[in-house]
């Protein structure tokens, strides 16, 4: 019998430069993955409400709807879709700045980079937070007696 071949993850891949997002699509669709595209992180958050995607890749600075504000959208709709963000400013940002699961920096590393950080995203369970980073342990009243 013939084992079936899991569904290839689903990548939303999000830039306002088009031969940046077409060609990262075209490397992304080679390894296996499915990509849906969207040129603004407005387009990115309607795609993403109406769609289920394991990894959403954005470009920082886009115009109106930049990548921190979309990777927030994504966190606080509590899906299990993981969040990179790519981004060309030097060292400015990393994952407890950004909020991303992973941040890469654009640069001639940029794809073998991206390729690592999706594979291991999407075979690895996201990370949960500990209950006392969500919320303030519960207090107890105390009696006196």
């Amino acid at each position: 019998m013939k084992k079936e071949s899991p569904a290839p993850a689903r990548i939303l891949l999000v830039d306002d430069i088009a031969s940046g997002l077409a060609a990262r699509k075209l490397i992304l669709v080679d390894h296996g993955y499915s990509v849906e595209t969207a040129q603004s992180g407005e387009e990115a958050w309607e795609l993403f409400q109406n769609n289920r995607f394991d990894v959403v890749v954005t470009d920082y600075r886009m115009k109106q709807m930049g990548g921190l504000e979309l990777i927030r959208r994504v966190h606080d709709a509590d899906t299990p879709a993981r969040t990179v963000l790519l981004s060309g400013f030097l060292l400015a940002f990393d994952e407890q700045s950004s909020g991303a699961d992973e941040v890469i920096q654009k640069s001639s590393r940029e794809i073998p980079e991206l390729l690592r950080v999706l594979k291991k995203l999407t075979t690895r369970p996201r990370r949960r937070q500990p209950a006392s980073a969500k919320d303030p342990a519960p207090r107890h009243k105390t009696q006196a007696v």
